[in-house]
């Protein structure tokens, strides 16, 4: 059976990390989605571990579609190589654009711009808002510290534990990607009914 999963909106670090693991993760991730015909959506850079996956995924003749906000575009930061780039006017409408784009959504390491890309997409998923499968490559364990810190909020009552769940992990990207062909989005609401 073909995957659901046609499109992947990656998000991750404009600069490389620390670990040379990390880079690494990045070409694995783009060169796996280019050989299973997944597209390839991210921030349309050109720099940092965002760079590196759009250049992985093209070497392996995968489809790369950028989008950056014109304010970066400026800076000569775009990726100049891609099968389409995207200019838009802000970073909101970068990330409701990449969100269209994409049937699914993964997470490689990066700072506080690719923690926000994540949580924002996982929050409309747990609203409702999309039924597509969010995702973390925890390469090098790069996120156990912000996952025990999501388990901590399960244990203080302000995340369900069915939400928790929503957020597929796994440290190769051929199990997450089979992670998401599997993924059925609970359908639980996310207020608590206080009656």
């Amino acid at each position: 059976m073909d995957s659901p999963v046609k499109s992947v909106c990656v998000f991750c670090g404009s600069s490389m990390g620390a670990d040379a693991a990390y880079e690494t993760a990045a070409v694995d991730l783009g060169r796996t989605l280019a050989e299973r015909e997944i597209k390839l959506i991210y921030g349309g850079a050109s720099v940092g571990l965002m760079g590196t996956v759009a250049d992985a995924a093209l070497a392996a003749g995968g489809e790369v579609i950028g989008v950056i906000p014109t304010s970066l575009a400026e800076k000569e930061l775009s990726h100049t190589g891609l099968t389409e780039l995207h200019e838009v006017d802000s970073m909101h409408d970068r990330k409701a654009l990449m969100a269209d784009l994409s049937d699914a959504f993964i997470a490689l390491p990066g700072g506080i711009g690719t923690l926000e890309e994540l949580f924002e997409t996982w929050t409309w998923a747990q609203l409702g808002y999309h039924k597509k499968p969010c995702g973390v490559l925890n390469t090098g364990r790069y996120y156990d510290a912000l996952l025990g810190f999501v388990d901590q909020m399960v244990d203080e009552g302000f995340l369900k534990d069915i939400n928790r769940q929503m957020l597929v992990v796994a440290e190769r990207p051929e199990s997450l990607l089979a992670a998401f062909s599997a993924y059925d989005p609970p359908m639980v609401p996310k207020w608590i009914d206080k009656t």
